[in-house]
């Protein structure tokens, strides 16, 4: 068969940054457990246009929530004209039902040990409705499949699937479960040696889950000479310097922190348990100490929140010097808990899933209108990726390499241009 792999993407917005900082992995684990007597394409529409008219026998199309009314009108005009679809991924694997309406089939879950089954299936003209099967045993994770040309700046390895903190906002128990799951180390370091590109990026959700495994996984890159991406947790980073120093030995560059809230009833509602305010100042010291740097991972939103959050926030970061954050808005994946409590509430606005992408405002919060949010978010994106806070952070940049220093900067002017160049729409964004 001839077969077409594409990643849903919906408009514009994050495009740029996700090519240069957040590389995507799924299309390229699905390849490499697909037989080699069929012939793959892979298709990642942030960087690709799909050809509805394209020859071939089966379309897959993998989709985030924002992405997924965008995945929907492409499998049913791939169905309109007589291609055999299938959906899968996070959003599909949350809502199910609402996916097979545009698709064939519908894979829930992980997909390396459906797939092939699948195929088998369309091969004697047997498709079942749905697949899924057990969390895949972390040995027989495969690595990456490159097919055709690789458009990205920065390559995405997984050591790790699961995560075992289940915070109340997070969607990826509904592919990867609760379970922490490490790959072989010998197979991760492999697949690192295989990678042509100087950049990598950690897709774990954290690194620090398991310092004894991450440490170990550090200590066998030490040589590999890469520049490294990954996430960790403010309670390990604070504390485990041994870990940190392997870090830093094996490359790693930047940890990216879901700090979320800086109030510790927020963070205890949301069920984040790795978190301690306490720790947080300790945690970026600790790391910086070791000459990294931390991206800081924001959310605005929560039943807690009130209008001074976002001054109390940005105050805080400024404080602390933090090299880079990412500013969201509160938003209930389908498949979560959050989405779950605020369905039972009537709090949800829209179902409009191509505004589930953290900028926009989907939920009635309870301490501010749905655009006093909007704007308080947006407000703060743009005060802290100003210039004068951008230079003023560089200036304060302590224990940063030359080279460091100068990719800091232009990461932060590079993000402040690129949001400058995102229009702000009107009204509460709902409607």
């Amino acid at each position: 068969m001839k077969i077409l792999l594409i990643f849903a993407h919906y408009g514009p917005k994050h495009s740029i940054l996700q090519r240069f900082l957040l590389p995507s992995m799924t299309l390229k684990q699905l390849a490499a457990v697909i037989p080699s007597k069929h012939e793959v394409e892979l298709l990642d529409e942030r960087y690709q246009t799909v050809d509805l008219n394209w020859e071939g026998d089966l379309v897959g199309i993998s989709c985030f929530t924002y992405s997924a009314n965008h995945a929907y009108y492409i499998a049913d005009e791939f169905r309109k004209r007589g291609k055999k679809v299938i959906l899968g991924g996070y959003h599909p694997s949350a809502l199910p039902e609402e996916a097979k309406q545009h698709a064939d089939s519908v894979v829930i879950g992980e997909g390396e040990t459906s797939l092939p089954k699948l195929l088998k299936d369309v091969e004697q003209g047997k498709i079942k409705p749905f697949y899924q099967s057990p969390l895949v045993n972390p040995e027989k994770i495969p690595s990456a499949k490159l097919v055709g040309k690789d458009l990205t700046f920065m390559a995405a390895v997984q050591a790790t699937r699961g995560c075992p903190f289940q915070c109340k906002f997070c969607s990826i128990h509904n592919i990867e479960g609760p379970y922490f799951r490490p790959r072989p180390i010998k197979d991760v370091i492999e697949e690192i040696r295989n990678i042509p590109q100087k950049k990598i990026f950690f897709v774990d959700s954290s690194l620090t889950i398991n310092p004894q495994y991450t440490k170990e996984l550090f200590r066998e890159m030490k040589d590999l000479n890469r520049i490294v991406d990954c996430s960790g947790n403010v309670n390990v980073l604070a504390k485990d310097e041994k870990l940190l120093n392997l870090a830093r030995d094996a490359g790693v560059k930047r940890w990216h922190v879901g700090f979320e809230s800086l109030s510790q009833i927020t963070i205890n509602n949301a069920g984040k348990k790795s978190n301690k305010i306490i720790e947080y100042e300790k945690a970026v010291k600790k790391v910086r100490d070791y000459g990294m740097t931390i991206i800081g991972l924001f959310m605005f939103g929560f039943d807690t929140d009130t209008n001074n959050v976002f001054d109390t926030t940005l105050n805080k970061i400024s404080e602390w010097n933090l090299d880079h954050v990412r500013f969201s808005i509160v938003t209930p994946y389908p498949g979560t808990r959050l989405y779950e409590k605020l369905d039972t509430e009537g709090r949800i606005l829209t179902r409009n899933w191509s505004l589930y992408d953290s900028d926009h405002v989907v939920i009635r919060p309870v301490n501010m209108t749905p655009q006093e949010l909007y704007d308080g978010t947006w407000d703060t994106i743009k005060r802290f990726y100003s210039l004068s806070q951008i230079i003023r952070g560089n200036v304060l940049s302590k224990n940063l390499s030359v080279q460091d220093f100068l990719v800091k900067g232009w990461e932060n002017i590079f993000t402040m241009l690129f949001y400058r160049s995102v229009k702000k729409y009107e009204g509460s964004l709902c409607y």
